[in-house]
């Protein structure tokens, strides 16, 4: 499970898409940028099981963001 997960958009123009992410998982805090074509680029050490935290990213993502 993610935990205190937050994110913010790239850029002051935010019409200009992209969020940098952040959130703590198994007691490491993580962080990266989440593009609107869903790819996410890990700018701390990726997630030991990254294909199910990227579902979790995106199922947040879609019910915040795109709501």
């Amino acid at each position: 499970m993610l935990q205190h997960f937050k994110f913010k958009p790239m850029f002051e123009n935010r019409q200009l898409p992209g969020w940098n992410i952040s959130f703590f998982y198994r007691n490491e805090r993580i962080t990266g940028e989440y593009h609107p074509d869903g790819s996410i680029v890990w700018l701390s050490k990726t997630p030991e099981d990254e294909e199910t935290v990227k579902e979790m990213i995106h199922e947040l993502m879609l019910f915040h963001v795109y709501d």
